[in-house]
């Protein structure tokens, strides 16, 4: 059996990259993994994965943003000190060994707006030595550098939504 420690990106478009890592640590709690999702840019306890991280064994979750739109073409100062101070919790909770999977939510799309530096991300991952703890970073726009470093990249496609159609964000299914 291969032990832990790739890095896993799931990007693009479509819906289902917050639901791929959710599933991941889903199965993971089943084998008695412990994870620790840092979800960035977001602040909402009424999300689904808030509510139902208490029931999950060994899952933390930790929301290092606000709950407002986050310009990504022009972010507010206020969200890119948040991300920033997001990735330094991340960074300490990685280097402390204590979850076998960490999901940076968020954390591509972060990096493709300027708010987190993708050179020191990708520097920070590349000098992991002997890591046994899976990192999985979601979300759009993964910058090259983060997309060659990952053993394993997932891209997901819209091809229909929901939303297209007039329909708004379903609490349970969207959120």
């Amino acid at each position: 059996m291969s032990e832990l420690g790739l890095i896993q990106v799931y990007t693009g478009n479509g819906k289902g990259k917050t639901t791929a890592s959710l599933g991941l640590a889903f199965r993971a709690s089943g084998h008695g993994f412990k994870t620790c999702m840092i979800q960035f840019m977001k602040e909402n306890s009424d999300y689904g994965e808030t509510k139902a991280a208490q029931y999950l064994p060994g899952f933390k979750l930790l929301q290092v943003g606000r709950n407002e739109f986050v310009d990504l073409k022009n972010p507010q100062p206020i969200d890119v000190e948040l991300a920033q101070s997001g990735w330094k919790t991340a960074q300490d909770i990685i280097l402390s060994k204590k979850y076998d999977i960490i999901i940076l939510d968020e954390i591509n799309v972060a990096m493709a707006c300027g708010m987190i530096d993708c050179q020191e991300v990708a520097d920070f991952l590349s000098g992991l030595k002997e890591n046994r703890t899976e990192l999985i970073l979601t979300g759009r726009y993964a910058p090259q550098l983060i997309i060659d470093l990952a053993h394993l990249v997932t891209e997901l496609q819209e091809i229909k939504h929901p939303f297209t159609q007039g329909v708004d964000a379903r609490k349970g299914i969207d959120y």
